[in-house]
């Protein structure tokens, strides 16, 4: 029977055994006919179409609304009616017998059914007892999946509060509270927390027995991106605990505003962030160059459905490669580029190590072809991104991108004279989110149960969040005067080993080695893949000068002249079409002399075994695709 239903039945039986009430209540028919009136406002209401486990206040408001529309309408009635019925005494105290009848019976249904369907969920911790905590509560108060059991805070005043019926605790209490109440996970809810705070806390958290999460940052929230209900483990660079620093507007928008800009990559991790920070920027014209159709697909309509209408932005999606060489000039020179990034290359480290000469062909002639091509279309400025891998290379792809550096080292040196382009390059380290990233490749681990799977025990790496490096890159280029090589401030390098152990215990699980046989997850080592170093470094020479930015430094560092280059160039021609992967290295070595490669032979395809004696027309020169 439902709660309507119970009280007319209530009503009447207490009116037929109670004598001194129905004198009050004389005509004896009022008592039906109140029950009656107030069933047709409950479902009217619809409060019987609420379902009782996610009752919260909208649905408080309603029963309110309902006792007072029915004590409303009869005393209208005593008033209109003359006759001795719904006396006011009456009618009130039914009024508030009926709202208590309507929201206790659901409050008593409601807690019933959330104690027996808590009884398997996760039981929360929230840390931070302001207003995003009481927010991420509140929209956790109808998951039956999860309970919030306590805050925890570490700011003084905070413990002994109740926020949505949940008490607050000083935050050295959690360790007896995990115990004591069973406690599972704790969600990290302060979004306006600098990442230094954040990295703080985490540490402070790790050695607990929990799963730690996170709710997503103030700027993605205010931006609408997410909600503060949508929990997330912790990312990287709450870990690496760095603050960005807020980029110099004037650098930012120097040589974007109003410019037509062509970034080649463009699908790539950093070409596909460039151009996000660039459509901000307000340039005349983004050209988005890129090879992978479903990349470039994704990527326009990306970027089209973020468009400024008051400041409206051309965007051209161009399909090709930076191997056709008549395809970028045509390119460069029918949109008028002003200033290229260029972000194409082969990047992978062991993929690269068995495709020598397709690494080589892409990163070098490719570097080579809208080098060439920006100097004859009129390009102002040419910022090709670099790697930290290009320094002291052990591997086919750092040699290459250091084999593209001097490239542009040359070509700066070959224009400098006819104030034509300005060309200079960005070095910097890994990016968090890439689609070489360790850490969700870890992660991957760890919900499979382990192992985690790390190369060396010693192997370390340089990280930054990809707009935080995508911002860099585009001041450092607006710093350029010609042949710099700017060096990004990566911060002090992360050992890949400790990564690994900090996500398993943020995730809840121990570490399983020698000292700890009973651990959840063990960490193996794999060996060092081929070409691999233990660290990487962002300087060939020993010194770098400081720029105006305090996240960019600058080296002048040893190049050929473009003379001493163009041979060698022909002659990768003719080792790449021929498949000559021996010759390929030494040519690498020859113009890379700090590259010192692998023993083993790493590549799929091997040498060609018959080359011929003549130099072929190379058709990726010449371009094979022409621009309509």
């Amino acid at each position: 029977m439902d709660s309507g239903g119970a009280f007319a039945a209530a009503g009447i039986a207490i009116f037929s055994q109670n004598a001194s009430l129905r004198s009050v209540v004389d005509p004896w028919w009022q008592v039906p006919l109140m029950v009656l009136l107030a069933e047709a406002f409950v479902l009217r209401a619809g409060l019987y179409k609420s379902v009782i486990r996610y009752i919260a206040i909208p649905t408080a408001y309603r029963i309110a609304k309902v006792a007072f529309m029915v004590v409303a309408v009869l005393l209208a009635l005593r008033l209109l009616v003359d006759v001795p019925a719904f006396h006011a005494g009456v009618v009130i105290n039914f009024g508030l017998l009926l709202a208590f009848v309507l929201g206790a019976g659901r409050l008593a249904a409601r807690h019933f059914l959330g104690v027996t369907s808590d009884r398997d969920a996760e039981r929360l911790a929230i840390f931070g007892a302001g207003d995003a905590g009481a927010q991420l509560a509140y929209s956790l108060s109808s998951d039956r999946r999860r309970r919030v059991i306590c805050f925890v805070d570490d700011r003084h005043g905070t413990a002994g509060m109740m926020i949505a019926d949940v008490p607050v605790y000083q935050a050295d209490d959690l360790p007896g509270l995990i115990e004591s109440q069973r406690i599972s996970s704790v969600l990290l809810a302060v979004p306006s927390a600098s990442r230094r705070r954040k990295k703080d806390i985490i540490d402070w958290l790790e050695p607990f027995p929990v799963t730690v999460k996170t709710v997503p940052a103030l700027g993605e929230i205010l931006s609408g991106k997410s909600r503060i209900s949508d929990i997330r483990d912790i990312e990287i660079e709450d870990l690496l605990g760095r603050d960005a620093v807020a980029p110099d507007d004037a650098l930012l928008s120097a040589t974007i505003r109003g410019r037509s800009v062509m970034v080649t990559g463009a699908g790539g991790s950093i070409g596909s962030e460039l151009c996000r920070q660039i459509v901000q920027l307000a340039p005349e014209h983004l050209v988005l160059f890129e090879v992978n159709e479903l990349s470039l697909f994704n990527l326009e309509r990306e970027i089209r459905s973020h468009l400024d209408p008051e400041r409206p932005t051309r965007v051209t999606a161009i399909l090709g490669s930076v191997l056709d060489a008549s395809l970028v000039a045509t390119v460069i020179r029918r949109f008028r580029i002003q200033t290229l990034y260029h972000a194409a290359a082969y990047k992978h480290v062991p993929l690269v190590e068995q495709n020598v000469a397709a690494g080589l062909c892409n990163n070098v002639l490719g570097t080579r072809n809208v080098a060439e091509a920006a100097v004859g279309g009129g390009v102002t400025r040419f910022i090709l991104v670099s790697t930290d891998k290009a320094v002291r290379p052990t591997n086919v792809m750092g040699a290459t991108k250091r084999a593209s550096e001097l490239v542009v080292q040359a070509m700066a040196a070959r224009v400098a004279s006819s104030e034509g382009c300005i060309f200079s390059m960005v070095r910097f380290g890994n990016v968090l989110g890439s689609s070489g990233s360790v850490v969700p490749y870890f992660r991957e681990q760890i919900n499979k149960g382990g192992p985690i799977t790390v190369t060396h025990p010693d192997i370390t790496r340089f990280f930054m969040t990809i707009p935080e490096a995508a911002q860099l890159v585009i001041q450092a280029g607006a710093m350029a005067q010609g042949s710099e090589v700017f060096l990004l401030d990566m911060g002090e390098p992360v050992r890949i080993r400790d990564l690994a152990k900090r996500m398993i215990h943020l995730a809840g699980f121990t570490h399983r080695d020698e000292r700890n046989p009973n651990g959840d997850i063990e960490i193996v080592y794999s060996g060092l893949r081929p070409g691999e170093k233990l660290y990487e470094e962002l300087l060939i020479s020993e010194a770098s000068a400081t720029t105006q930015h305090s996240m960019i430094g600058c080296a002048q560092e040893s190049y050929l002249p473009w003379e001493e280059l163009l041979p060698w160039l022909e002659q990768v021609e003719v080792a790449v079409t021929s498949q000559r992967r021996g010759q390929v290295k030494q040519l690498l070595q020859r113009v890379v002399s700090e590259y010192t490669p692998a023993t083993d032979d790493h590549d799929a395809i091997g040498d060609a075994q018959e080359v011929g004696s003549s130099v072929p027309d190379h058709p990726l020169r010449h371009g094979a695709v022409s621009f309509q």
